[in-house]
């Protein structure tokens, strides 16, 4: 299974639970390509969606998806396939000077 990180700006809009009290959430979960395992995400955490997800299905403007410590550079293409032993992080970009 490969391991999904989320970055604790996008965990904040999670519940706090006792598994989970804020910062970097870490989670293994199964899924072939990066549109998979948001899926995955978003089936455990469903309010991230409109966080990471345009209306179109593409990641936003002000959201990195690294894979495997490289950007995802269409962030439109979610069918990037991913391997067992993949590291997916999910981060809020920053833009501007």
């Amino acid at each position: 299974m490969a391991r999904v990180v989320l970055a604790p700006a996008l965990t904040r809009w999670l519940p706090q639970t006792a598994a989970h009290s804020g910062g970097e959430l870490c989670m293994q979960l199964a899924g072939g390509s990066v549109g998979e395992l948001l899926q995955a995400v978003f089936d455990l955490h469903p309010t991230l969606r409109g966080y990471v997800l345009d209306e179109h299905g593409a990641v936003r403007h002000h959201v990195a998806v690294f894979v495997d410590g490289q950007c995802l550079r269409d962030k439109r293409d979610l069918g990037q396939a991913v391997g067992d032993d993949a590291e997916l992080y999910v981060m809020q970009a920053l833009s501007g000077g």
